[in-house]
C-alpha cells in the first residue's frame, strides 16, 4: 500500500484529491497549516521522516492575489519556501512530489497558449512567488511533478459560487470581458493528479480542461446552464466583480500532454456541468 502524503488536504484541490484516493490502496496523511506549518523545515523533515511517505502531494498555497500583493513576505514563505522544504524531504527519503501550480507564472502577453517551454515572466508577486517555488522543486528532487493549472474551482468559495450567489440577489453583474483562460473543475485536476503520480513521467506539465474563454463568457456559461436571469455588462478588470488582478491572457498549451498521448481532457463547458450538478446546483 503506497503511503501518500496529502497538504493542503482542506483547501479546493486538496479535498477534490482526498475524496479520490481509494483508502484501500493508499495509506493517507492529511495536513494543513493546523496540523503542520510547512514553512518550518524541521517540522517537515520531522513528519517526513517518521511516515516516510511514497508521495508527497503540495496543495498548500497562499492563492489570493491581492493578499499576496499587500504581503510579500508571507507569499514567499508559503508558496516558495513552504515548497522548497517539501521537496527537501522529498528528495532526502526519495519520495515523488507532486507540486501544485500556477498558470500566473506568465505575463500574458502572448497571443496563442502558453506551453511548458516558454519562459516563465510572472508580473504579480503571487506569479513570482510560485515561480520560485516551481525552482526551488527542481534544485531539490528529482521525482517530481510539477502542474501548473488557471482557473481553478471546487468546492467552497470561488468565482463559480459568487456568481451564482451574486445572480440570485442582484440583478445586474458587471464582469471582465479582458481576461482569458481556461476554467478548471478541481475535480478535473485531482483525477490528473492521481494519474500522473501514479506514473515515471517526471517533469513540468500544463493541466487544464479544454477550451478558451474569457471571464465573463464563464459566468454567462455558469447562469445559462443554470437558467438563471441576470443580466452581465462586460466591462475591464478595474471595473469587474469577483475578479482579481491577473494576467489578460494565460490560456495554457498541453503539449507534454499532447505528446504522452494518453490523457484525455474534457471541455471547462462539461466539467463545470460536472461541478454544478454535484454541487447540487
Amino acid at each position: 500500500m503506497l503511503k501518500v502524503w496529502l497538504n493542503g488536504y482542506s483547501g479546493q484541490i486538496g479535498s477534490a484529491i482526498a475524496k479520490l484516493l481509494d483508502p484501500l490502496q493508499y495509506e493517507i496523511f492529511e495536513t494543513d497549516k493546523d496540523e503542520l506549518d510547512i514553512t518550518d523545515i524541521e517540522n517537515v523533515m520531522s513528519f517526513g521522516e517518521m511516515n516516510r511517505p511514497d508521495i508527497i502531494i503540495n496543495c498548500a498555497g497562499m492563492t489570493d492575489v491581492e493578499k499576496c500583493e499587500n504581503n510579500k513576505e508571507e507569499a514567499f514563505r508559503v508558496n516558495a519556501i513552504g515548497a522548497r522544504n517539501l521537496s527537501i524531504i522529498a528528495g532526502k527519503i526519495s519520495a515523488k512530489l507532486v507540486h501544485i501550480s500556477t498558470d500566473d507564472v506568465f505575463n500574458g502577453t502572448k497571443e496563442k497558449p502558453f506551453d511548458e517551454f516558454d519562459e516563465p515572466n510572472p508580473i504579480s508577486v503571487y506569479g513570482k512567488s510560485k515561480l520560485a517555488g516551481e525552482r526551488y522543486v527542481k534544485e531539490f528532487t528529482k521525482k517530481h511533478f510539477i502542474i501548473r493549472s488557471s482557473w481553478v474551482y471546487g468546492h467552497g468559495d470561488n468565482f463559480v459560487s459568487k456568481i451564482i450567489q451574486a445572480a440570485q440577489n442582484e440583478d445586474i453583474l458587471k464582469i471582465a470581458n479582458d481576461q482569458f483562460g481556461t476554467p478548471t473543475s478541481a475535480d478535473e485536476l485531482a483525477k490528473f493528479i492521481i494519474y500522473i503520480m501514479n506514473t515515471n513521467e517526471y517533469g513540468t506539465y500544463h493541466m487544464t480542461c479544454n477550451g478558451v474563454c474569457s471571464r465573463e463568457e464563464f459566468a454567462r456559461e455558469i447562469l445559462q446552464q443554470l437558467k438563471i436571469n441576470a443580466q452581465i455588462i462586460p466591462v475591464t478588470t478595474n471595473q469587474a466583480d469577483f475578479t482579481s488582478r491577473h494576467p489578460s491572457y494565460t490560456v495554457l498549451d498541453h503539449l507534454i500532454l499532447s505528446i504522452l498521448n494518453d490523457y484525455q481532457l474534457i471541455t471547462w463547458q462539461d466539467a463545470l456541468s460536472h461541478y454544478l450538478k454535484k454541487e447540487g446546483q
